[in-house]
């Protein structure tokens, strides 16, 4: 059983659809107690929109003290979009406190005026953890995988990098630390190469 976290914010159907084509199990949560009775072996904190909105949703409900307990017990964890950048410690977009979980910062693209920002559309994932679960039997030149965002995480460990991607520049992709993983990209966007990715988080959490 896999968790996902139902902010109000976050794109839920198509994670949860992409999730269960993978044949995964799925329960949407909206607090702690609901956590606690699906039992669940994986958790998934999706989102769109302002980080902000995100944050703030995740500690109303206290379901950001379950997902630091969470994470700093190695359980299976997927960030998806602004599910990664909330897990660091300050974002520029609305100078947002995040959970602090990974130390760094969410800052906004400076790019070349011909690159325009939001970075929208399919770019190339390389992945730098090559033993790493979440990317098994990717393709070791890259992948394309489609992403929607303006600000991007500067982590302040070179070690949590699991995958970075060029917009002008190498920027973080997604993070990688044990069975915690969070991802910039949206993989239930990214067409079969995101379902082969979402198919490797639910055997880490199986």
């Amino acid at each position: 059983m896999i968790a996902v976290i139902d902010t109000g914010i976050c794109n839920l159907r198509s994670v949860t659809k992409a999730l269960e084509s993978v044949g995964a199990s799925i329960c949407v949560v909206r607090s702690p107690e609901e956590v606690v009775a699906a039992k669940a072996r994986g958790m998934v904190l999706p989102g769109v929109g302002a980080l902000r909105d995100c944050v703030a949703s995740l500690r109303a409900t206290k379901l950001d003290a379950v997902v630091r307990a969470w994470i700093a017990a190695d359980r299976p964890f997927l960030g998806v979009c602004l599910g990664m950048q909330a897990l660091f410690e300050h974002s520029e977009e609305g100078d947002v406190t995040g959970l602090g979980i990974f130390a760094g910062n969410v800052v906004r693209f400076q790019r070349p005026r011909e690159l325009k920002i939001p970075h929208m559309g399919w770019n190339t994932v390389r992945f730098l953890q090559r033993g790493a679960a979440l990317c098994a039997d990717m393709a070791t030149e890259g992948e394309a995988f489609y992403f929607v965002h303006s600000y991007h995480c500067v982590p302040r460990e070179a070690g949590v990098v699991l995958a970075e991607c060029d917009y002008g520049g190498n920027f973080c992709a997604a993070i990688g630390r044990g069975r915690v993983f969070a991802t910039q990209f949206h993989p239930e966007k990214s067409q079969s190469k995101g379902l082969h990715l979402y198919r490797n988080f639910a055997k880490v959490a199986s």
